[in-house]
């Protein structure tokens, strides 16, 4: 198969085609092999749940923070 691909960021492509080159693979194979890792962990990780949320302490002074926040926004 055949593709174009629009959008990559330049310096990270680069730096892609080097390392598949240093392990000897074409552009194609170490891309299907990066895709198929995307893919694998995608699956692996935990689904995210509203209900698993905790508060989190940023520190003193900051205890109305959201409410600030909801001032500027709202």
């Amino acid at each position: 198969m055949q593709a174009s691909i629009k959008n990559i960021d330049e310096s990270v492509f680069r730096e892609f085609k080097a390392e598949s080159i240093r392990e000897g693979l074409k552009i194609g194979k170490a891309l299907t092999l990066a895709m198929g890792l995307f893919l694998e962990k995608k699956h692996q990780m935990p689904k995210m749940s509203l209900l698993k949320l905790r508060p989190t302490h940023w520190g003193k002074g900051t205890e109305r923070t959201s409410e600030e926040i909801d001032k500027i926004l709202y």
